[in-house]
């Protein structure tokens, strides 16, 4: 295969690849990986999109049969690409013409294309329309509903990936509901709760007086930092099950609880029977997960322990057997079963190596529930950010030994930072333009609906785009206002924050 890798910073990981289990590969050799390093500004991917769109129906390298039989739109498509200007697009990411006409070439001449992503897509403002365009792409190659081709969401780790699946969702679709009161034997509420951002402010507001956390670092990982405390603090209750201690153990309302948990490597014996749970992955394949590490205390307990103690110790009418539930997981597994379709014979199924995959309708270019019957085009605008000569777009990454805000390190191998986190990457051409060097101590602020200011960080000369940045997530947090965030996904923009530098002065 030929890969195209798209980021606005140079990453190790996506030029070479060491394999951890090969000793080879640990003494130094490695595997070369991108055949193409399209290095763009930051929120410039639907221009970059639309231009190789515009070329491959130029050249007529696109799946017309495809297009006819499973689509609906491409007019609107075209006629949208039509009014594009080839060169004005390029100029937006910040590519030469040159290296992107390389990659026209190799996806013109391919049939089967993936496209991978993670949150440098979806954490825009406009990142719903990122994702749009990116299944434009694909549906105009007729790379979606075959194999060796499709969208591939890097969604993070599993037990995220399988929240929606499990109705775990603000917003449940009507058959979750019905499905719940049926075999519940009660009425399912249907008014919409809130996701993080409408939670954080609810809170903040005095809407929601209780907070339960299942895991998680929730005041590091949301953004305006600031207000997330200000709102936690503002609760009566918080409670948090935890694998490990975090910040946000320290930000708490009036009352503040702390359960410790099993983690998801720790043996889990319930009636001195191991017990597994199951997991999605970012393919939509569902497969056990067992610990095999000795708790490092006899008196913890798992996470559905805990749940289950709580409703036997609050819903006293409850017919629900929830203490056969935490005491025999595969009992949990048959009440899935019977509530969300895609599980049936689950315990069998999650027992076979590899596990299943969940119904896809996409995996399987079945478009019949779709509006027209039909995997639709839509027409998509480039990028709305609109930045001044002093500012800059920042984006927030995580660093090599990073899993996500509860475990973390200093170092960054990936990008040769060591015992440091407080830094900004910056274009060594910034650096000069603004009489500052690698090394320098700046602080940085957002002006948004107030100035929001992090101080004392280290400015490091590094291959990015200018008038690009980029700072480690959650240090740079407190730059993301509650309000900067997707249209229709409400996820926060945290890839796409306009911020000042300014020389640190010493107090």
């Amino acid at each position: 295969g030929k890969i195209i890798a798209i980021n606005p910073l140079k990453e190790v990981g996506l030029e070479a690849f060491s394999d951890p289990q090969n000793p080879l590969d640990l003494l130094g050799k490695s595997t070369s990986l991108a055949d193409i390093y399209l290095q763009l500004m930051i929120n410039s991917d639907v221009a970059l999109l639309k231009a190789i769109m515009k070329e491959l129906i130029k050249r007529d390298a696109i799946d017309h049969k495809f297009i006819a039989e499973k689509t609906h739109n491409i007019e609107g498509l075209i006629q949208d690409l039509e009014k594009q200007d080839f060169n004005e697009l390029i100029n937006q990411t910040g590519l030469t013409s040159e290296l992107v006409y390389q990659a026209i070439d190799l996806i013109a001449a391919s049939e089967n294309i993936i496209i991978c992503w993670a949150m440098g897509l979806t954490q825009q403002v406009n990142g719903v329309d990122n994702i749009r365009e990116v299944v434009n792409l694909l549906l105009l190659k007729g790379s979606i509903g075959k194999p060796g081709a499709g969208t591939c969401p890097v969604r993070g780790h599993s037990n995220v990936q399988g929240d929606r699946t499990m109705g775990i969702w603000e917003k449940p679709k009507e058959p979750f509901s019905a499905a719940l009161s049926n075999r519940y034997k009660f009425e399912s509420p249907r008014a919409h709760g809130f996701d993080v951002v409408e939670s954080i402010l609810a809170m903040k507001n005095g809407q929601a007086s209780v907070f339960f956390a299942m895991g998680g670092n929730f005041l590091s990982a949301t953004p305006d930092t600031e207000l997330t405390a200000k709102a936690l603090q503002a609760c009566k209750l918080s409670v948090q099950v935890s694998t490990k201690l975090n910040r946000s153990h320290l930000i708490t309302g009036e009352t503040a609880i702390i359960l410790p948990c099993l983690g998801r490597s720790d043996i889990d014996l319930q009636l001195g029977k191991p017990q597994f749970i199951s997991v999605e992955d970012s393919m939509g394949v569902v497969h056990a997960s067992q610990g095999n590490l000795q708790p490092i205390s006899k008196h913890l307990k798992s996470e559905v322990e805990i749940i289950c103690r709580l409703a036997l110790a609050t819903l006293k009418n409850s017919e629900v057997g929830w203490a056969d539930l935490f005491n025999n997981y595969d009992l949990i597994r048959d009440e899935i079963q019977a509530v969300i379709p895609g599980f049936k014979d689950y315990n069998k199924r999650v027992r076979e190596k590899g596990g299943f995959y969940l119904p896809n309708n996409a995996r399987t270019a079945d478009f019949s529930k779709l509006p027209y019957g039909k995997a639709l085009f839509t027409v998509n605008k480039t990028s709305e950010i609109k930045k001044s000569e002093d500012e800059f777009i920042m984006m927030t990454i995580r660093t090599h030994d990073q899993f996500n805000t509860t475990i973390y390190g200093l170092d960054d191998r990936y990008r040769g930072v060591l015992s440091e986190r407080r830094v900004v990457f910056i274009n060594p051409k910034d650096l000069k333009k603004m009489k500052l060097k690698d090394g320098d101590i700046v602080d940085l602020s957002s002006h948004y609906d107030h100035i929001r200011t992090v101080k004392q960080f280290i400015l490091v000369s590094y291959n990015i785009p200018q008038g690009c940045v980029a700072t480690y997530f959650p240090e740079a947090n407190p730059l993301v206002p509650i309000n900067l965030k997707a249209r229709i996904s409400n996820t926060p923009a945290s890839k796409g924050v306009l911020v000042k530098i300014n020389k640190h002065a010493k107090s």
